[in-house]
C-alpha cells in the first residue's frame, strides 16, 4: 500500500508522490524517538571535564603538623579537600556518553518521526526549493513562502548553490537523506525533500 506526500505547492514541478507505507504510515513511537534525539544529543558531548583528587594533587605526602599539641586542627595530607588547593571530593573523570543503539531500534525510530512528520502535514516534496544560484536573497525569498520559522531542506546531493545560499539563513538546516538526524526532523517546522532525496530515504529505511 502506498502514500502520497504533497508538494511544497500547485506549482512545484515535483507534484504529489506516492511513498511506501511502511517507511511513512508507522505509529508514533514516543519512546523510542526520545532515545534517539538522547543519544544523538549525547553523542555530540565530549565527556573531556577532569578535576583532580586528593591521590592526584601533587605533594601532601608529609604531615603538616604533629597531632597534639598545636592548638589546631588535626590534619594529615596538604591535599585534603578541606584544604586550600586541595583535591576535590567526588572529581569529575573523563567519560563517554554514548548509548547503545542498534540499527533495527534506529531504523523504526526514523521511520516514526517521519510518518508523524507527514501526519502533522510537515513533510512536503519539492525540487524547485533548490537554489539556481548561490544567492542567499533567492532561496530566501522561497523559503518566506512556506510561511514558518524552522526549516529543513533534505537534498540527494548538497550542492554548492544550497551550502552557500542556506548558511546565512538562521533556523534553516540542510541536510542529505543518508546524513539526516533524528534532532533536525523533531525540531523542524517543516521538512522540505527533494524527490530524489525521499526515495533514497525510503530505500535506506524499508
Amino acid at each position: 500500500m502506498t502514500l502520497q506526500i504533497p508538494a511544497l505547492n500547485g506549482q512545484d514541478s515535483a507534484g504529489v508522490i506516492d511513498v511506501d507505507e511502511r517507511v511513512f504510515g508507522q505509529k508514533f513511537n514516543e519512546t523510542l524517538i526520545h532515545q534517539l534525539v538522547t543519544k544523538y544529543q549525547a553523542t555530540g558531548r565530549a565527556g573531556t571535564k577532569a578535576q583532580k583528587n586528593r591521590a592526584s594533587v601533587s605533594g601532601g605526602g608529609a604531615k603538616p603538623w604533629r597531632q597534639k599539641g598545636t592548638g589546631r586542627a588535626r590534619a594529615g595530607t596538604m591535599s585534603s579537600p578541606i584544604w586550600r588547593s586541595g583535591g576535590v571530593t567526588f572529581a569529575a573523570q573523563p567519560r563517554s556518553f554514548d548509548q547503545k543503539i542498534n540499527k533495527k531500534m534506529y531504523k523504526v525510530g526514523i521511520r516514526s518521526i517521519f510518518s508523524e512528520l507527514l501526519r502533522q502535514e510537515r513533510l512536503v516534496v519539492s525540487n524547485d526549493i533548490l537554489p539556481a544560484s548561490a544567492k542567499t536573497k533567492e532561496l530566501a525569498k522561497s523559503l518566506k513562502e512556506v510561511g514558518v520559522k524552522r526549516i529543513l531542506i533534505i537534498a540527494d546531493v548538497l550542492n554548492e548553490n544550497l551550502v552557500l545560499a542556506s548558511r546565512n539563513i538562521p533556523y534553516v538546516e540542510i541536510s542529505t537523506a543518508e546524513g539526516v538526524n533524528p534532532v533536525a526532523l523533531v525540531a523542524a517546522d517543516k521538512v522540505i525533500a527533494t524527490v530524489a532525496a525521499l526515495k533514497k530515504v525510503e530505500e535506506r529505511l524499508v
